[in-house]
């Protein structure tokens, strides 16, 4: 286990409108706002989306299971910012439903805001991380700088 502490810095209450891209707006907030380190809650819906759901199998790297959300539906969520390769790197789990079709996941990819996306944003101060690519893994985890 490797950690840092820091403290929460500026906090942000973000509208996503309809048919916008939950995690394009969410990186080009994070670039202009130059937040590199957040931690963020959401609600809301999105009209279309894809999720990765777990591993096939249990294997490091891992071979991701893909499922595509076609119909509007309700998401709530928690993720983080972190630059990666000097970009916002998004990170977002949300669990989405529509009547009794639910699924958790992380959302990756196209997605579409259906309606409104309110997500609520803690920047994280005082915190040298970002994520990097790491073969052996499969994924970008956050990294410390040095330590806090």
């Amino acid at each position: 286990m490797e950690y840092a502490k820091g403290n929460i810095g500026r906090v942000f209450t973000v509208r996503i409108d309809n048919k916008e891209n939950l995690i394009e707006e969410l990186e080009k907030l994070a670039k202009y706002e130059n937040i590199h380190s957040a931690v963020f809650v959401l609600l809301g819906a999105v009209g279309d989306a894809n999720l990765v759901t777990g591993p096939e199998n249990k294997t490091i790297p891992p071979e991701p299971v893909w499922a595509k959300l076609d119909k509007p539906s309700e998401v709530m969520g928690i993720g983080d910012i972190f630059f990666e390769n000097e970009k916002p790197k998004i990170h977002l789990h949300t669990s989405a439903g529509n009547r009794d079709n639910v699924k958790v996941g992380c959302l990756r990819g196209e997605n579409e805001t259906f309606m409104v996306v309110e997500v609520f944003i803690m920047e994280l101060s005082n915190i040298s991380a970002v994520r990097m690519f790491d073969n052996s893994k499969g994924f970008s985890p956050i990294q410390f700088k040095e330590n806090q």
